[in-house]
């Protein structure tokens, strides 16, 4: 393979995993992403070099503390979800753009509207039913064990998906191929009326 196509898929992979880690939280791997590339770990597209500056990297740690502690209160945190469903998409489209330096505008975009956008709003709706659904039975109690948990997801598949591209975008196949199952094998199981 040549060297720009292995770099053409390292950059969708890690922006994929990016991605997806923003579907649970927005702003952890923007903050990631923008650490990385402050301290020369993590080469961006030129148009999206802001993204490792001192000012970006401040007010991306702010806004990540802000999130997290919005998702600490019970029924805020729902409202919150309402608002950062197209947050994540957005999120997921950006830092997928990031990483597409050496390609050409419309292969930059439609990577990152498809695979990045697409990605992070597909983790970000299974994580608003799945908060729903725990409103709905621990009366928003619960949200905090499911907060900290989507937390953990984000910040693990943030240095994953920047350590380990290939084995984040593998796991999270492995994981979304569990979820359906375990949905559509609940379904089938059930006796047909």
């Amino acid at each position: 393979m040549v060297p720009q196509q292995v770099e053409l898929i390292t950059a969708v992979l890690i922006g994929i995993g990016l991605s997806a880690a923003s579907g649970f939280r927005v702003f952890v791997p923007l903050l990631g992403v923008s650490i990385a590339a402050h301290f020369g770990q993590l080469s961006l597209s030129p148009n999206f070099s802001w993204l490792g500056s001192e000012p970006a990297l401040v007010a991306l740690a702010f806004a990540t503390i802000l999130e997290i502690a919005a998702y600490t209160v019970p029924f805020i945190d729902n409202l919150v979800d309402s608002l950062t469903t197209p947050g994540a998409v957005i999120a997921g489209t950006l830092l997928m753009a990031s990483l597409l330096g050496d390609v050409s505008p419309f292969l930059q975009w439609a990577l990152a509207i498809i695979a990045g956008g697409g990605t992070a709003g597909l983790v970000q709706i299974s994580s608003v039913i799945v908060r729903g659904g725990s409103s709905l039975v621990t009366g928003g109690l619960g949200n905090l064990i499911v907060g900290g948990l989507e937390l953990i997801g984000s910040i693990l598949l943030t240095i994953l998906a920047l350590l380990a591209p290939i084995f984040t975008v593998v796991g999270l196949v492995i994981c979304l191929l569990l979820v359906f199952r375990f949905i559509y094998g609940k379904r089938l199981a059930r006796p047909q009326q």
